[in-house]
């Protein structure tokens, strides 16, 4: 589509996205909105961030990051080029000539969709709405979210959509942790509410992107975010279930794993472990399910992953009663347990959907002392699903200390942990992420889970 097809007010934020003179907003400045921003402005782009926690917004605009995968330099730099500026003002939302919506998009308690993020950042928006932004939603979603709920709102500003303003769906992409994939070098799906909406947010994309994949629409573009994340938590939940049917045989499904990807074609490697965690995986799946009864269709392989991969951390726990019983014989009720590892994932300050949480809670339930050590988070902040995990502190890793413990469960492969240490310390390891994998001497004390 040339620019002389397009109307009045999409022409001329096209010629904005063109000379990058478009400001571009973010509302949402967590792990997907702040590394965006460094995106955007790494390509010129002006960014006025917005965040409803004030604490962060000023922390922003002092030069400082909270997010592991972005450093204080990057946020000083920002603000010194005079790139961005973070508020919690959102009345200022009609300065940006586009908008990308990245809040959270959680399950509530019955499983299903909480959009109640994406419809108050929505509405935040309207009263500042203007003829010729461009806005875009990338929190993960059912298909038909940008459609049925989005585009209502909006147009409750009595602008037209696709005429005057423009309404488009790119789902992120993040993967926290990951140093080969930043957001500039990953390919950005995406799909508009018309083709106008779809080409600008294409132009906008193409600024600071590798790639973008244009699709037909907002809806297919949603689709095409949750078959990724379904595809994972499929596979995982399939080589949960390996592991678990290996075990009773005797076999180490890890070995089997890196015997099996030697194949150079038609298998793919996935690993086993206590569980999932993260922004992704472990919700996504199911806003396709809640989406599915609404045409009375069963998801039938989404919820047995969802079951599979939700039962790993009570897996964990009776292996860790049977280690307990077999080696020491002793009661899991009497042990003294260190779980080493809190966030979802290696070497990321990220404990959402964590399977460590569980496993502690399962722990606790069970009326087993239980600690942690994890060099990311001091101690235990206020948690959706587990506040009364709330405040833990770690144990620092002392031999002394690991000592006294009975058992070591490893949730967290993180690299900055000494796993020889405590395998010297503590006499039973149960290992659910083959960190242990290399250790000589241990095999006596060392459980696989």
């Amino acid at each position: 589509m040339s620019s002389q097809d397009l109307p009045l007010a999409a022409a001329a934020l096209s010629a904005k996205l063109s000379d990058k003179t478009a400001q571009i907003g973010i509302l949402g400045l967590g792990y997907v909105g702040l590394p965006l921003a460094l995106a955007c402005t790494g390509a010129g782009f002006r960014v006025l961030g917005f965040d409803v926690d004030q604490g962060k917004t000023q922390q922003l605009n002092a030069g400082r990051s909270y997010i592991g995968d972005v450093s204080d330099g990057a946020v000083k730099a920002m603000r010194e080029n005079g790139l961005f500026d973070a508020t919690d003002d959102f009345a200022r939302a009609g300065e940006p000539d586009a908008i990308l919506i990245c809040v959270p998009t959680p399950l509530n308690k019955t499983r299903e969709p909480d959009l109640s993020y994406v419809e108050a950042s929505t509405r935040a928006i309207l009263p500042s709405l203007r003829e010729g932004q461009l806005v875009v939603l990338e929190s993960t979603t059912w298909p038909g979210t940008t459609e049925e709920i989005v585009r209502p709102i909006l147009e409750e500003s009595g602008l037209g959509c696709g005429t005057e303003f423009f309404l488009a769906f790119s789902p992120e992409r993040e993967d926290p942790g990951n140093i080969d994939f930043s957001t500039s070098q990953i390919p950005k799906v995406v799909g508009g509410e018309g083709p106008v909406a779809r080409e600008l947010a294409r132009q906008l994309y193409d600024a600071f992107v590798i790639s973008t994949v244009v699709v037909s629409d907002a809806k297919t573009a949603e689709a095409v975010k949750l078959t990724e994340n379904i595809f994972r938590a499929v596979n995982v939940a399939l080589v949960n279930e390996l592991k678990v049917v290996y075990d009773k045989m005797g076999i180490d499904v890890w070995e089997v794993i890196e015997a099996a990807k030697t194949k150079p074609f038609g298998y793919m490697p996935f690993y086993p472990g206590p569980g999932l965690g993260g922004h992704c995986i472990p919700i996504d799946p199911f806003y396709l399910t809640w989406k599915a009864r609404e045409h009375e269709i069963s998801t039938r392989f989404i919820e047995l992953a969802g079951e599979i991969n939700n039962a790993m951390p009570d897996y964990v726990v009776r292996k860790l009663a049977r280690a307990l019983d077999d080696k020491l014989g002793l009661s899991l009720s009497r042990a003294k347990v260190l779980v080493v590892g809190m966030a979802y994932k290696k070497n990321v300050n990220d404990l959402r959907e964590s399977p460590a949480l569980k496993v502690i809670a399962l722990l606790k339930e069970r009326g087993v002392e239980v600690d942690y050590m994890d060099p990311f988070f001091p101690e235990v902040p206020d948690t959706r699903n587990y506040p009364d995990l709330a405040g833990m502190k770690r144990v620092e890793p002392d031999d002394a200390a690991l000592a006294e413990y009975s058992a070591a469960v490893i949730v967290t492969d993180h690299d900055d942990v000494d796993y020889e240490q405590i395998a010297k310390a503590v006499p039973v390891i149960v290992d659910s992420r083959n960190a242990t994998n290399g250790l000589s001497g241990f095999a006596d004390k060392i459980v696989k889970a």
